[in-house]
């Protein structure tokens, strides 16, 4: 594919300065980037044919089951997943008992957010989450953007709960007694980076000891495997590759069906979880949860990008917005119902678990079983290993659902070709996308170890996040809509660079470590490769004196300030190397935007055709 010319990208410039300030755009060609769809556009997207409650859907509709019931549980099935059965133990090594209130913390960021998704869902009741809101806010090119970012937060998301899925699967097949071959339990990447680390050690005349655990097991799957071609062998993580089959499977026959799997696996889930915290207070040692910070605010804030991680899922419900039965009312009410019950859970867990242990005891995949198995109580260890099984397969389910919906929508507005749309015609589900979503997933789960995959996933979220708190921001400034729910109002003229101003004494006064090791950075006391480090920092400041002076000026709605503000935030604690990653992933998806999206848009045909 032939990339445009720096210039092209260069003289885009001056428009996002104006969408910024709300000023309209000069009618000129680079305009129809930041075309913005009308609401009756967006609205007659799906077929108008389509019977409200799904008995006769419409040719190219999708059939409505989803009640709020339904999708508070799809909710809850997405964020209570691998996060607490895996990423809450290093997190709490990271932070101690502190890590409870960043629980807190992100689920308010995410408030922020999900009262802003809200208000779009209540307004834009289709399909295509963020991708939809953004292209009636900002236009375009900014929905292309957050499309290309959300087909990577669900993809890398999903490979990474499917790799993870197989290990606690096969983990509990040993348990039982069964061994699967280890060539067929982990990646081919995995396996050839760990044989050939330690075939090092062993030609510099070292002890095996030397290696790591999972060095050594990945050299004995590669050195048991059969040989292809080349010395190359075949090494794949085979139950990786078949849940995530099984899933897609699920999620093509229909929603009805994927729905009730989904209940069925979160109530599995949060009986577990109920049985866990009641058993676990028994034998909670209050002297664990001192100190309650020992690492301080540096230490907690490290696992943000584990927990977030975790937090991610509740967007995943505005994608069914067209397989809603009442999606202006349901989807506001399921997204703060999930984002509350599953906070409430995770801070409740996150004491218990804390409270049983140490806190420097659960650097450990499976903190859960591991502290029942600790204090003696193998037999709800057990337990909870195998729901980890469902939990975590309930995650993927709600992700494949996702995904394939995002790329229907696109497909539709000519940004993706013709095929993405197509829709079952008795199953009624978007086909083609789903069968992709798949393959998209699954062939990388059989082969790829993905080391970054949890940051990743977690920068393409929030830059979704802000990109909605700030798309409510753009449509409606001063909450003056009439929108069935919308975010309160609260003028921030005065109190969000009062806000700020408080945050940046509070950081002076009780990180001032940290401010000293920023300054010394940024003035290259330690070189470029100090400085690079800051960055994210530096974009933040900036951005939020930016946020401050047009907030001031324009008497901007206080709530999703917050959240722009908080997301933003939290991309800097994610570090750069992800930046870079995420980065390189919106050129590619630049180029592509480029070369087909952009002549094939419906919207911009339209205008021309129009013109």
């Amino acid at each position: 594919m032939r990339a445009a010319p720096a210039h092209y990208f260069l003289s885009f410039a001056p428009y996002f300065t104006q969408f910024a300030l709300s000023a309209p755009l000069p009618p000129t060609r680079s305009a129809g980037l930041f075309r913005r769809k009308a609401l009756s556009d967006l609205l007659a997207n799906p077929p108008a044919d389509e019977d409200l409650h799904g008995s006769h859907p419409g040719e190219h509709g999708l059939a409505r089951h989803l009640t709020v019931r339904d999708l508070t549980s799809l909710g809850i099935a997405a964020v209570i997943g691998a996060g607490i059965f895996s990423t809450i133990g290093n997190a709490s090594y990271d932070g101690g008992p502190a890590v409870s209130l960043l629980f807190v913390f992100t689920a308010i960021a995410c408030a922020f957010s999900a009262l802003c998704y809200a208000q779009f869902a209540a307004t834009i009741p289709v399909s295509g989450s963020a991708y939809t809101y953004a292209y009636a806010s900002f236009g375009e090119l900014a929905a292309w953007i957050i499309g290309w970012a959300l087909i990577m937060e669900y993809a890398v998301g999903n490979i990474v709960v499917a790799i993870s899925w197989s290990d606690y699967f096969t983990g509990l097949l040993s348990g039982v007694g069964v061994e699967l071959p280890l060539w067929l339990t982990m990646g081919t990447q995995s396996a050839y980076k760990g044989y050939h680390a330690v075939l090092e050690l062993m030609q510099a005349g070292k002890p095996l000891t030397d290696a790591a655990p999972d060095q050594l097991e990945a050299y004995k799957a590669w050195a048991a495997a059969p040989e292809l071609f080349g010395g190359l062998r075949f090494v794949v993580d085979l139950p990786a590759f078949l849940i995530t089959v099984l899933i897609t499977s699920l999620v093509y026959v229909g929603i009805k069906e994927s729905k009730n799997a989904s209940n069925l696996l979160v109530l599995l889930k949060l009986a577990v979880v109920f049985v866990v915290i009641v058993v676990g207070v028994f034998y909670i040692k209050p002297a664990n949860w001192s100190p309650f910070a020992p690492n301080g605010i540096g230490g907690v804030l490290k696992g943000v990008s584990a927990v977030f991680f975790a937090y991610i899922g509740f967007d995943a419900i505005s994608t069914t917005a067209e397989e809603c039965k009442n999606p202006q009312r349901d989807l506001p009410r399921a997204m703060i119902y999930a984002l509350v019950i599953c906070t409430v859970l995770y801070v409740i867990i996150t004491l218990v678990l804390t409270g049983m242990v140490n806190y420097k005891e659960l650097a450990v995949g499976d903190p859960l079983a591991y502290v029942f198995n600790k204090v003696g109580v193998e037999w709800l260890g057990g337990i909870v290993a195998v729901s980890a099984i469902f939990a975590m397969a309930s995650v993927l389910l709600v992700f494949q659902i996702g995904q394939p919906r995002i790329w229907m929508t696109m497909s539709r507005d000519g940004l993706l070709p013709p095929v993405f749309a197509r829709v079952h015609p008795k199953f009624r589900t978007p086909s083609f996308s789903t069968i992709v979503t798949g393959l998209f997933v699954g062939v990388p789960a059989l082969l790829l170890n993905m080391d970054l995959v949890i940051d990743l996933t977690s920068i393409g979220t929030l830059f979704a996040f802000a990109l909605v708190c700030g798309g409510i921001l753009v449509i409606d400034p001063k909450g003056q809509s009439n929108a069935r729910f919308k975010v309160p109002y609260i003028n921030g003229r005065y109190l969000v660079p009062l806000i700020l101003l408080a945050a940046g004494a509070l950081v002076l006064v009780y990180n001032r470590v940290n401010i000293d090791d920023f300054l010394r950075k940024v003035s290259f006391a330690e070189g470029y490769e100090g400085f690079r480090h800051q960055i994210p920092m530096l974009v933040f400041l900036l951005a939020s004196l930016l946020i401050a002076v047009v907030s001031f000026r324009k008497q901007l709605s206080l709530l999703p300030v917050l959240g722009l503000l908080t997301n933003l935030y939290l991309m800097t604690q994610l570090g750069i190397s992800n930046w870079v990653l995420f980065g390189g992933w919106l050129v590619i998806g630049l180029a592509i935007y480029f070369n087909y999206g952009i002549k094939h848009s419906k919207l911009n045909r339209a205008a021309t055709a129009a013109a």
